[in-house]
C-alpha cells in the first residue's frame, strides 16, 4: 500500500520548527498500525502536488492553521484534486482542514464556530458506523484544535460522528472518510500546543483544554480505522478496475 500525504500545514514559526512536521506525524500514525506501508509527503501548501494521484492507493489531507476559505493560491487546485478523486472514487481521508476542504469542495459549507475555539481532548459520538469503523468505541476521544466547522454536508455524504451538535466526521461511499480532529497528534504535542496557544485560546478555553488532557485520545483504534478504510477502498478499486478496466492504468502495489 502506498499513500500520498497532502501536507497543508502553513505554520513555519519557532514552535513548528521545534516539533515534528505534519508529514512526519501522519507517517507515524500510519506506521503505528501498518508499519510496512509506504507513504510519500507532498507539501501542497507550497504548490507541490503529486504528478498523478492515481499512482497511489489513496491520499490523506492534513490539518492547517490556514482557512479553507482563504485566498491561498494552492487551495483551488487542492479542491479540484478532491473533486477529481471523488469522481474516480479514489480513497481520500481528511483531518481538520482536510475534513473541511473535502466538504467545501464537494458542495458542503463551513463557517466560524459560533461557540468559538474547540481545543484539547474532544468526545465524539458515533452516529453511523461505516464498515471500517466497526471496532471504534461508541464515543471516540480525539485531540482537536479549530475555530471553523462544517455546517452542511455534501450531497450523498453520511455524518458518522458528532460532538456538541457539531459535525465531526462524515463518509461518502467507500472512498471518503473524515474527522474534524487530529488523530495524528500525540499527547505530548497537543499539550505543548495548548501552552503555545494560551493567549489565543483565552483563559476559559485554556483551562478547559488543560483539564481535558488529563485523559488521552483513542489514537490507536482510530488509526486502525483509517488503515481499514484504505484497505477496503483498495478492494473496491480492484473490483471496479476488473469490471471496467482502464487501458494503460497503473497503481502501486503493497510494500
Amino acid at each position: 500500500m502506498h499513500l500520498a500525504i497532502l501536507m497543508t500545514n502553513t505554520d513555519s514559526g519557532d514552535f513548528a520548527d521545534s516539533h515534528p512536521k505534519d508529514g512526519e506525524k501522519f507517517t507515524n500514525l500510519v506506521h503505528m498500525v501498518r508499519p510496512g506501508w509506504e507513504v510519500s509527503v507532498f507539501p501542497v501548501k507550497d504548490g507541490e502536488f503529486p504528478d498523478d494521484i492515481a499512482g497511489f492507493d489513496g491520499a490523506m489531507i492534513t490539518g492547517s492553521p490556514a482557512s479553507v476559505r482563504g485566498d491561498h493560491d494552492w487551495i483551488p487546485p487542492l479542491l479540484q484534486l478532491i473533486r477529481d478523486m471523488n469522481d474516480k472514487r479514489h480513497p481520500l481521508f481528511g483531518a481538520c482542514f482536510g475534513h473541511q476542504a473535502i466538504a467545501l469542495a464537494l458542495g458542503g459549507s463551513m463557517a466560524q464556530n459560533p461557540k468559538g475555539w474547540v481545543h484539547g481532548l474532544t468526545h465524539n459520538t458515533i452516529v453511523a458506523r461505516p464498515e471500517w469503523g466497526q471496532d471504534l468505541p461508541d464515543q471516540v476521544g480525539l485531540y482537536g484544535s479549530h475555530i471553523e466547522c462544517v455546517t452542511d454536508l455534501p450531497k450523498g455524504a453520511v455524518q458518522i460522528a458528532e460532538s456538541d451538535t457539531m459535525i465531526t466526521g462524515f463518509a461518502m461511499g467507500n472512498h471518503i472518510y473524515t474527522t474534524q480532529h487530529h488523530p495524528e497528534m500525540s499527547h505530548g504535542f497537543i499539550s505543548a500546543l495548548t501552552e503555545e496557544l494560551r493567549s489565543t485560546l483565552g483563559p476559559e478555553v485554556f483551562e478547559r483544554a488543560i483539564e481535558s488532557l488529563q485523559a488521552q485520545s483513542d489514537q490507536q483504534v482510530f488509526a486502525e480505522s483509517i488503515a481499514r478504510f484504505f484497505e477496503q477502498g483498495r478492494r473496491w478499486s480492484t473490483v471496479r478496475a476488473s469490471t471496467h478496466p482502464t487501458p494503460g492504468s497503473q497503481r502501486h502495489q503493497s510494500v
